[in-house]
Order: C-alpha cells, then structure tokens, then sequence
C-alpha cells in the first residue's frame, strides 16, 4: 500500500458554515490532497476535517488550514461545550499503509516548528509526538483550556515546544500529535442533568480507572437540552463501541435515564461497525470476508 498519511485537524467553529467553507478550500486547494469528510457541530462550535495524501502535500494543507482559521476564527469571542485551546485546537497526523509512526511524528514536529515560526501561534506536541511525559495525554495539553492557558502559558511546565510563551491574540495554541486511528463517538442520555454525563464518563476513562484506551467527557448540548457522554475511542480493537455503548447504558440505568441516541464524528474504520452489527445481530462464525464490500475491496 502506498505511503499516505490521514489528517484530523479540529477547528473551533461550528456555526457558521462559510468560514469552515473557507478553512476546508485551502485544504483542498492543495494538490494531493483528498478531503474525505468534514462536519460541524454547533453546541460544540467545532468543525472536524478528514483528509488525506502523502507526507509533504499533507502538512502544507494542514499548515493553510491552520493559517486560514487564524484569520477568521477570534478565541476571544469563541464558545462551545468542547474544550479547546485555540482556532485549530488539534491536529493529529494518521499513518496509513506503509507509512510509520516515527514519519508522522517527524511530520508533527516540523508542522510545530512552521507554525510557531511563521504563524507565532505556540504548539504543544501530544501523543507519539510528546516530548514530555505529561504531554502525551490531550486532556493534560488542555487543562484549563483557552481561557486557563492565558495565564499559565508563562509558568515553566506550559511553555510550549514551539513558538512564543503567549497565546496567539486570536487564534490561541495548538496541539499538533501523531497517532493511531480513533473513532470520535458520542452518546446521547435522555436528560438534562449534564452532571450524570459527567459521572458516567469518568467511570468509564481510563485516566479514572475505567478502559486504559478511552477518554470522554460529560457536556450539555444546549440546543436539545440533552447531556452528552462525548467519547474518544483511541483503540477499538481493545475497547469495541459495542463495549463502550452498552456500559454507558448500564451506567445511566443506575441513574433511572435512558440512553436515546449515538453518533460517530468523522470517519471510522469499517471493521468497528462490522464488529458491533455482528454483535448486536448475535451472528455466529461470521467472518468480515462475508461483506460485499471488502471482497470487491479485495479484487
């Protein structure tokens, strides 16, 4: 398989349709670079693009990109369920195919180094680009969020691996990382009380003592008045959905709610889905060779 690289880069706008038009052109105005999906969520006031391509096309998109949303997106006026930390709030590289992780960490940290330089926007890298311990884990490069960092940026233990020790005036910080797939996976609870969210998903986080590969997060969705369980799903082939959708329902029965809905944010690998129809269908010796898809896949 040729040596691509998938990009998820996550910008902190979801309201208005026509700045995210303008951040995803200058993506796909590179060539080589395929946009393969983006969508918007406006209670948490973030766009989340998928593209792909090979190593050198790749960064230059996600440079432009993170450029573009400088100009359009003001963190000073921004606000959303989502925590982030800057207009582009991440962006993590993929490697696909024969592509390896050590590349896309080199990829993240020279992305770092041209935004810093160029854009005075400060990265902190995360995950397999981590260069302190503390780092790997996103929700630790967050803490505090945009409005928290403005202050503790200063202090030795925030100061970022790139760019200046004070947050952009409009665009904020930037995590760049690499890593393996995830799948973004919300699930809906049929209540208000955004605090049940909020204790349904620390016991299922790992940094709590639940799955080692899961991170979520207890928000509200302001304009359905529901709370969410918003999940990231960093293994799947260590915690499937199915494993994480039935504890989150087990864990809200205890607090009499209902879990009414799901979503998936982005892409996902197809084996996550074949997984959970296979077990909620109750199928027996089935094998993935059986979808239609995956045998054409392999002509």
């Amino acid at each position: 398989m040729a040596k691509l690289v998938q990009c998820v880069p996550n910008f902190s706008e979801g309201r208005r349709p026509d700045v995210v038009e303008q951040i995803v052109d200058a993506i796909r105005g590179v060539a080589g670079v395929r946009v393969l999906d983006y969508s918007t969520d406006p209670s948490h006031n973030r766009a989340v693009v998928t593209f792909i391509g090979e190593a050198g096309p790749v960064k230059e998109a996600a440079f432009l990109g993170a450029a573009r949303a400088a100009e359009l997106i003001n963190m000073e006026q921004h606000q959303g369920a989502h925590p982030r930390i800057g207009a582009t709030d991440v962006i993590p590289f993929i490697p696909i195919g024969d592509t390896t992780m050590d590349e896309c960490v080199t990829l993240a940290r020279e992305l770092g180094a041209d935004m810093g330089a160029k854009l005075g926007i400060p990265v902190y890298l995360y995950e397999s680009a981590a260069t302190r311990p503390e780092r790997k884990n996103l929700p630790q490069v967050r803490k505090g969020e945009y409005e928290g960092l403005k202050e503790a940026i200063g202090q030795p233990e925030r100061q970022p691996d790139f760019g200046p020790a004070r947050l952009h005036p409009t665009a904020g910080a930037t995590a760049v990382g690499a890593r393996p797939p995830l799948v973004a996976y919300n699930i809906n609870l049929g209540t208000s009380d955004v605090a049940i969210a909020k204790a349904i998903a620390k016991s299922i986080r790992g940094s709590s003592g639940g799955y080692p590969s899961i991170k979520a997060l207890g928000v509200m969705i302001e304009d359905r008045q529901v709370a969410q369980v918003t999940i990231n799903v960093c293994n799947f082939q260590e915690v499937s959905l199915q494993r994480v959708f039935e504890t989150v329902k087990c864990e809200a029965s205890r607090y009499g709610v209902n879990v009414i809905g799901s979503e998936v944010v982005g892409l996902l690998p197809m084996e996550a889905l074949i997984e959970a129809a296979a077990f909620y269908l109750r199928l027996e010796n089935f094998k993935p060779e059986q979808v239609l898809e995956n045998r054409l896949l392999d002509q």
